[in-house]
């Protein structure tokens, strides 16, 4: 907003100096109506033609700066559900290289950010890619087979951080009903879901929603994953917060939205997270696995690991991992 004020004022003291441009020349030129000699007038002339070069210049220069402000496009805090998505920006296809033409269309919102779908990819057999774009968020999902086993990937760019929510059953914390996330995405108008914590059936780790730690049990056995206000992914590693005080002032200090009790973290920018155990998730026996990761500003990959044919096969957690830092 600041930004179109500031152009909005440069241009109407543009206007004025042009205005007051104009009556210099009435004044070059008439001198109250008495001819001048023809060198004068002449000079005049080279004036006014130095004036108009100035003027215009700084008349697109103003111009320039308003067209590079970009659309701006949020959800509000106390906002339940977005803007139904348009059922024409839905597609899918069983050949990828006929989709460059999407990647194209999302220049604009990638920013210059690469993706990690590509036209080339090969498909567990018999899948599509699905997809969906607008001026606000780009999802691409697609199956690919990595050590005999079928990823899910789905590849996720917004334009604003008030677009990765959470939603919690009913709308309340500890809310006692349950419903399958294929039903509560349809309350909120998502593009793209996955399941989370599952508060009443785990009583794990730091819990944090709106900004708020609501709950801190077994923090010294688990991890978290917090979401700030701008959309990027942060962790407190397990013994880290050990109470509600240093758990709110942790929010506090770097600007969280939401958390997520979940483990272990597999990648930490980068680099891979060492363990030998961990309290949930079963890490040393195989079984199907997701993950969610942050590969950009605004961009995200959520991704699962399971059976499904041609493929029969399951992973322990450092199986995924390794297939995680390939991405």
């Amino acid at each position: 907003m600041l930004r179109k004020l500031l152009n909005r004022n440069l241009l109407a003291t543009v206007i004025s100096a042009a205005v007051s441009v104009a009556l210099l020349g009435a004044i070059f030129m008439s001198m109250n109506g008495k001819s001048r000699p023809e060198e004068a007038v002449q000079a005049d002339l080279e004036l006014m033609d130095h004036y108009d070069a100035f003027i215009t210049d700084t008349v697109s220069d103003a111009f320039e700066g308003a067209m590079v402000v970009k659309k701006q496009f949020w959800i509000p805090d106390d906002a339940v559900d977005a803007p139904l998505p348009n059922p024409d920006n839905y597609g899918e296809t069983d050949d990828p290289t006929t989709l460059q033409w999407l990647i194209d269309e999302a220049a604009e919102l990638l920013d210059g950010q690469e993706l990690l779908f590509s036209t080339d990819i090969q498909l567990c057999p018999g899948s599509k890619v699905t997809y969906y774009l607008d001026e606000t968020i780009l999802v691409i999902t697609w199956r690919q087979v990595f050590h005999n086993m079928v990823y899910t990937i789905s590849e996720v760019k917004v334009a604003h951080p008030s677009q990765f929510r959470r939603y919690l059953a009913n709308n309340e914390f500890d809310s006692p009903y349950l419903y399958p996330t294929t039903e509560m995405y349809t309350k909120v108008n998502g593009v793209v879901v996955s399941s989370a914590d599952f508060y009443l059936g785990r009583q794990y780790g730091i819990i944090v929603y709106d900004g708020e730690v609501k709950r801190m049990s077994n923090g010294e056995h688990v991890d978290t994953c917090y979401i700030d206000r701008d959309g990027n992914m942060l962790f407190s590693y397990r013994g880290e917060l050990l109470d509600m005080e240093s758990a709110q002032k942790f929010v506090d200090d770097n600007n969280i939205s939401f958390g997520l009790c979940f483990g272990p973290i597999l990648v930490d920018n980068g680099v891979r997270c060492e363990y030998d155990r961990y309290t949930l998730g079963e890490v040393n026996d195989p079984y199907p696995r997701a993950a969610l990761c942050q590969k950009d500003k605004l961009h995200y990959l959520l991704v699962t690991a399971n059976t499904e044919w041609p493929c029969s096969r399951t992973t322990d957690i450092f199986g995924f991992q390794k297939a995680l830092l390939k991405f």
